[in-house]
């Protein structure tokens, strides 16, 4: 059983391997296998979920294996049993724990610390690394590569900008252009982090924290929700400190045929316009159903099963 808890956890093949994988899976949408049957995966959400849980539990279904949902007041880690005792005792009756808190991945880390039962992070404080695994999966369906792909983000440096930087900066040429409010940035470890892979990838990460001089013809521009789950703003006028990082239909101007990704769920008039989200560039709803597929690839690496 190996984890995923951080794309880092990954090599650069076994993370190109992963999204290969998604690729030929949403070739065959709604197919089932059973390259996980007779296996037990438990689905443990304290935080609100529509895409990630759905396309765990369903993933997991497809692959043949039996799933055990848990919600945030299930376990006895709100009695006080220890991460360490609880990830114990989980591991002798599960395969695989696919397991969304929002805090710190520490605790994905102690339940980890054992060998019989995977764990994936279904998004953590820092981190959200199935979402980029989506997003790159969606990116190789539209432009048949990730190499050299150009990416506008606009917004919160939160945990899915982080899992980009991460995921983009492994690709050769690949530019990440990272444009985020003031106090509102990724995080620094992140940022260095990728800024090694993007290095030895020859790839391009460049974060700033103002919407001034743009790049033109991007092939994607991207955004997230400016209030991510399980987090709070401690500015009350960070609103206004938002607004110009809006993703507007005039972004087109300079990049006609780019393409508009959101990891959703979507506020329309918030950080992106309705005309944009639902207009012709967006892939965003496509992008929510390559959830699916990369979730699968991830259980079926997770279990030593890809390719079965």
């Amino acid at each position: 059983m190996r984890h995923l808890i951080s794309l880092d956890d990954l090599t650069d093949d076994e993370l190109r391997a992963i999204v290969r994988r998604a690729v030929l899976l949403a070739e065959r949408p709604r197919a089932t296998c059973s390259t996980l049957d007779g296996l037990v995966v438990g689905i443990h959400f304290r935080k609100t979920s529509t895409r990630t849980r759905t396309a765990f539990s369903a993933g997991a279904l497809r692959l043949g294996a039996r799933i055990i949902a848990y919600g945030p007041d299930d376990l006895q880690t709100n009695t006080g049993e220890s991460i360490e005792d609880t990830g114990r005792v989980l591991s002798s009756m599960l395969d695989v724990l696919v397991a969304r808190t929002a805090a710190d991945p520490a605790e994905l880390r102690a339940i980890a610390a054992q060998d019989r039962m995977a764990v994936v992070n279904a998004m953590s404080a820092d981190e959200h690394p199935t979402q980029a695994l989506a997003d790159l999966t969606t990116i190789v369906q539209r432009f048949g590569r990730v190499d050299g792909v150009r990416m506008l983000y606009l917004g919160e440096g939160n945990n899915t900008a982080a899992a980009l930087a991460l995921a983009l900066s492994r690709f050769p040429g690949t530019e990440l252009h990272l444009r985020t409010p003031p106090g509102y940035g990724v995080d620094r470890d992140v940022l260095e982090r990728a800024g090694k892979h993007a290095a030895r990838h020859g790839s391009s990460l460049v974060e700033r924290h103002d919407v001034l001089d743009l790049p033109a013809d991007v092939d994607i521009v991207y955004t997230t929700r400016w209030q991510t789950t399980g987090t709070s703003k401690p500015d009350p006028d960070w609103r206004t400190v938002f607004a110009p990082f809006q993703v507007t239909a005039e972004l087109w101007r300079t990049s006609p045929d780019a393409l508009f990704l959101h990891d959703l769920p979507a506020h329309r008039g918030e950080e992106v316009t309705a005309d944009v989200l639902d207009g012709p560039r967006s892939i965003a709803f496509a992008q929510a159903e390559n959830k699916l597929y990369s979730a699968m690839a991830a259980l079926e690496w997770c279990c030593g099963a890809e390719g079965a």
